[in-house]
């Protein structure tokens, strides 16, 4: 067998070195944003949790930020409640876009219009949305209160009862399930009809050929939809603040104090709280804690969820 020649083989390592060059600068601008706004974040992330920092002195504490989130009744209250959320309102929300999408799919007529109508709702801003929500669901002034009473039925106090709190802010993500119902709405429409028809001929009821045919075909979407769903709410913020604010009728500009999770802590979410500690007491030290937790208990969800619907997948094949 011949031997390469040493100025073949240079100009072979200087064409890799090229390649390599041309695709690093072609990845540069990847590189340096995930540098920036990932990976140095997360780095500082975990300097300032060993440090008592109040945005400006640092003291080295070792470990007591982490002690002090062991023993924080708050923050235990507040996992409990994302919990509930990423258990029952993730869920929820994605079974009642499925539903609607499902059901306005089969319309013969006005599926233009009744889309529209779910639809509109996930383009209202969110604070907004919020407001009206809990002005509606007043049950002293609101309307849905005063149409209730007209037939005799009462309404629990949706965001002013600790019982009902999160059933309320669960019904708020429930009003806004458009974006979902839009994405369903495509998935079940790229279900080949060939499929359907086939398991009608073989004698395939409507819950078989659902169970068989729809959710084997659309569980990536699901599986996005579920994802997406869990990192939503362990990141849910704006909503509950709001929410506990317009219940309580605390306002920072009339002087009265506002008791984040109103009522009773029974909305006070983790990174509501996370804010708390971080931008309203300023242990930034703390809330780097808490945010670490957060990444590592998202990141766990995630990589749960990716693994089960991929053995999904696999017995299904």
């Amino acid at each position: 067998m011949a031997a390469v020649p040493l100025a073949g083989r240079g100009r072979g390592a200087g064409r890799g070195r090229r390649d390599n060059l041309r695709a690093l600068i072609w990845l540069s601008p990847w590189i340096i944003g995930f540098a920036v706004f990932f990976l140095y974040p997360l780095l500082a992330t975990v300097y300032f949790s060993f440090q008592r920092y109040d945005m400006f002195t640092l003291e080295p504490v070792g470990l007591l930020n982490y002690r002090y989130f062991l023993e924080d009744p708050a923050a235990w209250r507040s996992i409990k409640n994302t919990l509930w959320l990423v258990v029952v309102m993730v869920p929820l929300r994605v079974l009642f876009g499925l539903g609607v999408a499902q059901l306005i799919t089969r319309l013969k007529a006005g599926v233009g219009l009744f889309r529209t109508i779910f639809y509109l709702p996930s383009l209202v801003p969110v604070v907004a949305g919020t407001l009206g929500f809990v002005y509606l669901l007043n049950p002293g002034t609101g309307p849905v209160q005063a149409i209730l009473s007209a037939v005799g039925i009462g309404s629990p106090d949706w965001f002013g009862d600790p019982a009902w709190s999160k059933w309320g802010l669960t019904m708020l993500a429930l009003w806004s399930v458009g974006d979902l119902m839009v994405i369903f709405m495509a998935a079940l429409l790229d279900v080949p009809k060939q499929l359907y028809e086939a398991a009608a001929i073989d004698g395939a009821g409507a819950w078989q050929r659902f169970y068989r045919i729809t959710l084997p075909v659309i569980r990536p979407v699901l599986m996005f939809a579920a994802v997406t769903g869990v990192i939503q709410a362990l990141q849910y913020f704006t909503q509950a603040m709001i929410a506990a604010r317009v219940a309580s009728g605390s306002t920072d500009s009339a002087g009265s104090v506002f008791t984040p999770g109103y009522p009773d802590q029974s909305t006070l979410t983790f990174p509501e709280w996370l804010y708390h500690q971080g931008f309203r007491d300023f242990a930034m030290g703390y809330a780097c804690v808490m945010a670490l937790v957060l990444f590592v208990v998202s990141m766990m969800f995630t990589l749960v969820l990716l693994r089960q619907f991929r053995g999904f997948a696999e017995e299904e094949a």
